[in-house]
């Protein structure tokens, strides 16, 4: 059965790129709060996937810190994080660059070593980002740290972003070493909007790689101002259009790990509010995919909020 994950991105640091955020700029303190506060609800309701990376500011501090306060957490928890973007903004919300993507050997090497020494070690580590254009592709010495580090029993893996996501999955699940898959486990954009790499997933889990997907309200645009098909089947079936998105996600027979991006306990419980769609209701959601360029046009321009 498909799981839901609670993603960090919007609780370990003060901005992100979503629409209709409270736009309440919080302290170190009162986000460490609210994260807690977040984590508690998520766990309540069942949820034990929870992600992190090391660009989402505090966040693995903040999980850290939410799983030493009761040990048998990390027992039942699945962590995994991520390493190739670093913050930047200081908790400045009005800074000029937030987050800088580098995929070298040496900051490979920094940000794991940032991990452990935070978090302890993940059960799944992921390259945040894996675009075509990564040098990662070309970069032996960079491979093989990352084999070092899977043979060590670290479950690899990488996200995807951008229109060229379908090529990025493909790449990525096809590199080798030591006559090994180097990752086993793909995070993905996919969402009612944008579609695109669905295929890839597909062949992804069918190979056996442990399939997530993120972004599954498209960063706030499917729940601010919900289309038309997408409002009608949250008001038929009594429940958010951000749980009609999530559903939709979570009915796709290649979806191991539905992510969702709940920046407070509300949000959370909306996300995860039950819901069983019909082959109806999919069919017409279906309709709401737009071409990937125009997607990630759109998404490029979204502000930090």
């Amino acid at each position: 059965m498909t799981a839901f994950a609670l993603g960090l991105a919007a609780l370990g640091r003060p901005t992100y790129v979503n629409v209709g955020r409270d736009g309440v700029h919080r302290d170190v303190e009162a986000l460490r709060a609210l994260a807690h506060a977040t984590l508690d609800a998520a766990w309540d309701a069942g949820v034990r996937r929870i992600d992190a990376a090391r660009s989402y500011g505090r966040a693995e501090e903040f999980l850290a810190g939410w799983l030493a306060a009761d040990p048998a957490r990390r027992r039942d928890a699945v962590i995994s994080s991520k390493w190739g973007y670093r913050y930047t903004a200081d908790w400045d919300p009005d800074a000029e660059v937030h987050e800088v993507k580098e995929h070298s050997l040496a900051h490979f090497r920094t940000q794991w070593a940032e991990t452990r020494a935070v978090l302890g070690v993940p059960d799944l580590y992921q390259v945040h980002s894996l675009t075509t254009d990564s040098p990662l592709f070309d970069d032996g010495p960079l491979q093989r740290a990352l084999a070092d580090l899977r043979d060590e029993g670290v479950r690899l893996g990488f996200s995807t972003s951008g229109p060229g996501q379908p090529v990025a999955v493909r790449r990525g699940l096809d590199l080798e070493m030591g006559g090994a898959p180097l990752f086993t486990a793909v995070q993905s954009t996919w969402n009612l909007l944008e579609t695109s790499v669905g295929p890839a997933l597909a062949e992804a889990h069918d190979a056996g790689a442990l399939v997530l997907v993120k972004e599954g309200v498209a960063n706030g645009r499917l729940v601010v101002d919900p289309p038309a098909p997408l409002a009608r089947a949250a008001a038929a079936h009594g429940v958010g259009p951000d749980a009609v998105a999530l559903a939709a996600i979570a009915a796709q027979p290649w979806a191991d790990v539905v992510l969702c991006g709940a920046a407070d306990p509300d949000q959370l419980r909306s996300n995860l509010a039950p819901v069983s769609l019909t082959a109806d209701d999919l069919a017409a959601l279906d309709a709401l995919a737009t071409p990937a360029d125009e997607y990630w046009t759109a998404r490029r321009a979204m502000a930090w909020v």
